[in-house]
């Protein structure tokens, strides 16, 4: 419901102001410390946000999909805390910041649903410092789990393992060792 109101939002604003625009997949929307200029909602396909560490290693922070604002949160910043890559092929709808901030303060009953949105954001974001925090493969798992309920395709077992911060190799074999202790209970 808010993810639609939000687009209804970008619809609002004068078409001079907002542009709709495609990205092939593999592609950058922005980069770790550009300056954050605009905002985008995801009308097709899959962007991610992801921190890389000064130890080669990477963090998934969201996966936006159709519906979904990409770093929300950026609204209130200066630059990018991270880079947003394209998973597939995605069509974004693009509004200047400033203008979307403008909307904000004149509607406030879209404020308080922006407030939501983000704190429903900051409760999705301690969930993942939990899973974060755990230090087997098998828990965090679990924890996932408890979360979302199912694993998600075999195709998305790469990206799972990057939102759980543990190799894909070792969600692998964790994913066999349940299967295996599945088909072996029946």
């Amino acid at each position: 419901m808010i993810a639609i109101m939000f687009s209804y939002i970008f619809d609002l604003l004068d078409p001079g102001k907002s542009r709709i625009r495609s990205i092939e997949a593999g592609s950058f929307l922005f980069h770790r410390n550009d300056l954050v200029r605009h905002l985008y909602l995801v009308l097709e396909g899959e962007i991610q946000l992801i921190r890389h560490q000064d130890s080669g290693s990477a963090m998934v922070l969201q996966n936006a999909k159709r519906g979904d604002i990409v770093a929300d949160a950026s609204v209130f910043s200066e630059k990018y805390h991270c880079d947003a890559l394209t998973l597939t092929h995605s069509v974004i709808q693009v509004v200047e910041k400033e203008k979307f901030r403008e909307y904000l303060l004149q509607h406030p009953e879209s404020t308080i649903q922006w407030a939501a949105r983000l704190a429903k954001q900051v409760q999705d974001a301690r969930l993942r410092s939990e899973i974060l925090s755990l230090k087997r493969v098998s828990e965090k798992l679990d924890a996932w789990l408890d979360w979302h309920r199912t694993l998600p395709p075999k195709g998305e077992w790469r990206q799972l393992a990057l939102q759980i911060a543990v190799s894909p190799e070792a969600l692998y074999r964790e994913i066999a060792k349940r299967r295996g202790s599945t088909a072996r209970s029946q």
